[in-house]
């Protein structure tokens, strides 16, 4: 796991140099043990090393191969790298391909040598979380991909025929070529979700490459090509089964995902809340490891609310070597300033995720597992539930538009509130159809609102719905995958995944994420929604463990400790929140009355102004100020 850079097109050696180094600087945080540069005409490239396969100097990046061809620097985890080793050391009767000369042990040179046998077909041999480029020295060709769930981010920028890229945005202001201005229409994206979906991002000319996708350019001419997508891959393996030996293969999908992440030269361990998701990767990770398991888990004062004694059960079922982080709301209030510098692009959230890493990573570990994921594939969140009741509400386009909207503000008067004020703009929709329902599901702040502080009369298309036509599964008669695909390409590559990485890379902790194998997400995908419909927390998923957990984390009521934002942002934090606030009420972008309004409400406690409504404009002023970013 490391960091990345590289800028394509720049013929001045020195300059291109100078850039790399400073590009590097800006995130020494990823990579602690190892930087270095290549450059040559046209060319750069970076890399900050976070040793975690083969350990030696070895493993240096950026790394050539044997023929001394091929140039890379490589982020990421390449999980079956051993069998893909294997086959390329062997000479194929009957081919002119000759074995490759492997000068290391990692998995570095191993995507060296497939490419340099298989070129961009190569990705599909791929199981790992990646993000690389890789120079051809001979025919003076680029080629930059990212994995397929998009768990390593890769982020570019292509102006008067010069390219840059990086693991990080902040890396790619370092280079100096590209302003810092905001982006108006991710402005307004930001708004609605608390991020800004991808390819987009914050920054005006900075785009991310998207999951799947890779970036070849040959004299200047830059194409992007999808190599996979999450619904033009899903499996129909599961046809006829029935329910039991669906989960059986459920069951040996993910254990033989939890076994390939195991890989790794360095200390590891893993998250552990007592949740379903967190224990059934540790209890596979016991199973099919020889080594005893380290455990980390955030405990907190107010016993109402910790889930500690959850995840001792497990951690005793188990016999691991089990960490209680104990923290008081204190305690992270006095990390949050440091926590929000860490953040490489503006969110909502993942101020906890960096308390959690740095912890784990202060105790000696530097990869751990996570159950990420565990909720969009076997419908764990809310938005499900709510989704396999909407079609009973679908009667309501019966009525005209004028009466829907009437009702709608009827009931936002008299129950004021996010919920109702959700409930009123989902009966303004033209049509009550899936596509608005799920637009509004994780929506932070409605349309009506943002125009206000934006001057805006009319908003951008949102960029949500946008996904949800591309990927055209709003008219998919499985509903369950319909929101799963949707929470995948929406909330966990751009939010939850995003967040993880920049708040554990902020540590140089490496987070590997069982449940997003590829493989996994394929095959649950292709289920009939029958099996994923159920009453009880993800059954498809208990199930398929058999005995594994014990029946008080299966049923175990939800819970988890709610910091007290509301009482700090109007304390502890008030002076804060309110410098911020007036300076983002200042910029030109913002209406300076309805912005202060806003603070205004949530001060006088309006019950439609939430903390996380003011939190999250509080953070993306802190960003701007910090990353000096016009807006």
């Amino acid at each position: 796991m490391c960091g990345i850079n590289g800028i394509y097109g720049i013929k001045n050696i020195g300059e291109s140099k100078q850039m790399l180094h400073s590009m590097n600087m800006c995130m020494k945080h990823r990579g602690p043990d190892d930087e270095g540069v290549f450059a040559e005409e046209g060319i750069a490239l970076g890399h900050r090393r976070l040793s975690i396969i083969d350990l030696s100097d070895a493993g240096h990046q950026p790394m050539e191969s044997y023929d001394k061809r091929y140039k890379i620097v490589y982020n990421g985890e390449l999980y079956n790298f051993k069998e893909l080793k294997f086959e390329l050391q062997r000479v194929v009767s009957g081919s002119s391909q000759q074995a490759y000369i492997f000068q290391t042990q990692t998995d570095t040179e191993v995507i060296l040598a497939a490419y340099a046998r298989w070129g961009a077909e190569c990705l599909s041999r791929f199981n790992g979380m990646f993000a690389f480029a890789i120079w051809d020295t001979q025919a003076k060709e680029l080629f930059i991909a990212r994995d397929r769930l998009g768990i390593k981010p890769l982020y570019y920028f292509y102006t008067k025929g010069i390219l840059g890229f990086s693991s990080e945005i902040r890396s790619l202001l370092a280079s100096g070529i590209i302003p810092r201005n905001i982006d108006a229409e991710s402005l307004q994206d930001y708004l609605r979700y608390q991020t800004v979906h991808a390819p987009d991002t914050i920054i005006k000319g900075i785009k991310m490459l998207m999951p799947g996708h890779y970036i070849k350019i040959v004299d200047n001419d830059v194409r992007i090509k999808k190599y996979w997508s999450l619904t033009d891959n899903i499996s129909q393996a599961s046809a006829g089964k029935s329910y039991d030996q669906v989960c059986k293969d459920v069951n040996s999908l993910l254990t033989a995902s939890v076994e390939r992440r195991l890989i790794a030269d360095v200390p590891f361990g893993a998250f552990l809340s007592g949740g379903i998701d967190s224990s059934a990767i540790v209890g596979l990770m016991s199973k099919v490891s020889s080594e005893k398991i380290k455990t980390f888990c955030v405990t907190f004062d107010e016993s109402e609310f910790s889930e500690a004694k959850y995840a001792q059960m497990i951690a005793r079922k188990f016999n691991t070597d089990h960490h209680e982080i104990r923290l008081s709301p204190e305690d992270f209030l006095k990390e949050l300033p440091v926590a929000l510098k860490a953040m490489d692009h503006p969110s909502g959230d993942g101020p906890n995720t960096y308390v959690v890493s740095r912890a784990t990573r202060n105790a000696g570990i530097t990869m751990a597992l996570s159950g990420l994921g565990g909720d969009e594939l076997f419908a764990g969140y809310d938005v499900f539930k709510r989704a396999r009741e909407f079609n009973s509400k679908v009667w309501l386009n019966m009525f005209p538009r004028v009466a829907r909207s009437l009702g709608g503000d009827i009931l936002y008067n008299v129950k004021p509130g996010v919920s109702s004020e959700k409930i009123a703009a989902l009966l303004k929709s033209k049509n009550i159809d899936y596509n608005s329902f799920y637009t509004l599901s994780r929506q932070v702040m409605m349309d009506e609102q943002i125009g206000k502080i934006l001057n805006e009369k009319e908003l951008a298309a949102n960029k949500v719905q946008k996904i949800l036509d591309e990927t055209g599964i709003s008219n998919s008669k499985n509903r369950i995958t319909a929101v799963s695909i949707a929470e995948i390409s929406t909330y966990m590559q751009n939010v939850l995944l995003r967040d993880t990485d920049q708040m554990s890379m902020a540590h140089a902790l490496e987070v590997r994420v069982p449940f997003i194998d590829y493989t996994l997400v394929e095959y649950v995908l292709g289920l009939p929604d029958k099996y994923k419909e159920t009453s009880s927390p993800k059954k498809l998923l208990v199930d398929s463990l058999g005995d594994l957990l014990p029946a008080e984390i299966v049923n175990r009521p939800k819970m988890g400790f709610t910091f007290p934002w509301k009482k700090w942002m109007k304390n502890e934090l008030k002076t804060f929140c309110e410098e911020k606030m007036i300076a983002l009420s200042k910029r030109k972008m913002f209406n300076e009355k309805s912005t202060l309004e806003l603070w205004k409400r949530f001060l006088a406690d309006d019950p439609r102004i939430t903390w996380s409504r003011i939190w999250y404009l509080v953070v993306l002023e802190n960003w701007l100020q910090e990353n000096a970013i016009t807006a």
